[in-house]
């Protein structure tokens, strides 16, 4: 008679399942495992070392965690950072030192989201990664060089894990409908076509790609004996689907990165497919409308200032609208940014006031320029002397100085040679022609070096 409280065994989800026992069955890294790698090698050898992979989710970093203490016959101990304090990983330690007493075999201890430990707890590795007492092996999907201390990063080789190509994951897929711990028992049939979309929509995760595949079966309709996987099936699988977008780390940052620069670059096609790809990944549109108008200030400029109104027109339109219209403004506003003149002029004449200002003297306001608002400041001469502009010829002071006196003639704005920014230029030069002939030299050498010509 079954014991009616013994508990079922339970299902394992069918990534668990197909996770490989050996190295001949990981899939990809082949840059890192590839035959004849320096780290496949070493794994063959049994040399481990300390290290951390880096990589996003679903690239097999716990996996080859696993195989490598299988390969080189040590034993495997895990810690999930999101979990784990100071204590934890104390006690990880202590039972590796009892392992090794009791039979003399190392220890890999494993540390998934390692980034999300605090100094503190990554600074109790030190000594122990140092001793040798255990080989440490972190996981991470956030930049290393950002999120790890120095000291840690130090004793570890840092390896990058690379998205699954669709041509791998369509491998893994079929393996696992070929293989029994997979799901030959169940008789799928799905087309070539079906599988690509599987493959596509798990954007470079085999966890993904196998869950994806999972919930396919399970939902696949019978016919002629077999369990059939069709275009109907996978849309109701897909209903939900959104690309892989970490709304917080590397890949936001990364793609942000890559459209800001498509811009700079005046490529309106990268551009646009960068914005696409961050709105398809689920990315606040009123973020990237925010992020457009900073290029329109820092790469246009005054070459072209109507790229800052198209880009606070569109970012109006997203507030106004919502989506989809307001992201097709956001569109129009990335585009046009991509195809207009380009000018840093005014970020960079910006940048150099203010390290001016941080470096040297709070010079005073010069007399003339000063307000007189009272019987004092009026006694004192403050804008007895000034000059207003507009009773002036041209509505200009020719020769009126309106800098702090110890740096008169310093220039900080280079207007480049594009767009409207040549009149201006035009326009400057004019002017300082102007200065120069009412007899008081200002605009003499310049204390910023004009940057070079592009």
């Amino acid at each position: 008679m079954s014991d009616l409280f013994q508990s079922p065994p339970r299902h394992q989800p069918l990534a668990a399942r197909m996770r490989p026992q050996t190295l001949a069955h990981y899939v990809g890294q082949t840059h890192l495992l590839g035959q004849g790698k320096p780290l496949r090698e070493a794994v063959e050898r049994g040399q481990l070392h300390s290290m951390v992979l880096w990589g996003p989710p679903g690239v097999g970093k716990t996996t080859f965690a696993r195989l490598l203490a299988e390969e080189c016959d040590v034993r495997f101990a895990t810690l999930s950072a999101v979990l784990a304090g100071v204590k934890e990983i104390r006690q990880a330690v202590a039972e590796a030192e009892q392992h090794a007493a009791q039979f003399g075999r190392g220890t890999i201890l494993f540390v998934d989201e390692v980034h999300r430990f605090n100094k503190a707890q990554q600074d109790a590795f030190l000594p122990y990664v140092e001793e040798g007492t255990v080989t440490f092996v972190g996981a991470t999907t956030e930049n290393p060089s950002f999120e790890l201390n120095n000291a840690l990063l130090s004793r570890c080789r840092v390896y990058l894990l690379r998205s699954l190509t669709q041509e791998e994951l369509s491998g893994l897929l079929l393996r696992a409908l070929a293989e029994d711990e997979g799901l030959r028992s169940r008789n799928i049939a799905l087309s070539e076509e079906v599988l690509d979309r599987i493959t596509l929509s798990a954007d470079g995760d085999a966890r993904s790609a196998l869950n994806l595949l999972e919930i396919a079966c399970d939902l696949s309709r019978e016919e002629g004996g077999r369990q059939v996987i069709d275009d109907a099936v996978l849309a109701e699988v897909l209903t939900a689907d959104v690309r892989r977008f970490d709304k917080g780390g590397d890949y936001f940052y990364d793609q942000i990165s890559a459209l800001h620069k498509s811009v700079r670059g005046s490529d309106p096609d990268a551009a646009l497919y960068w914005f696409a790809r961050m709105i398809d990944g689920g990315c606040d549109p009123l973020y990237v409308a925010r992020r457009v108008v900073r290029m329109a200030s820092e790469d246009i400029g005054n070459a072209d200032p109507r790229a800052l109104e198209i880009a606070l027109n569109a970012w109006d339109v997203q507030e106004r609208l919502g989506s989809p219209e307001g992201e097709l403004a956001i569109a129009q506003a990335v585009a046009y940014l991509a195809v207009a003149a380009k000018s840093n002029a005014v970020y960079s004449a910006y940048k150099r006031v203010l390290a001016d200002i941080r470096r040297e003297p709070s010079y005073e306001v010069p007399v003339h320029l000063r307000n007189a608002p009272t019987k004092l400041a009026k006694e004192m001469a403050h804008g007895a002397e000034y000059r207003y502009a507009h009773d002036e010829p041209d509505g200009f002071a020719a020769g009126e100085n309106y800098l702090p006196e110890p740096i008169a003639d310093r220039r900080y704005y280079y207007p480049v040679n594009r767009g409207l920014e040549l009149k201006i230029e035009e326009k400057l030069q004019r002017l300082r022609a102007l200065n120069q002939a009412s007899g008081q030299q200002r605009y003499a050498p310049a204390q910023h070096a004009a940057p070079e010509k592009r």
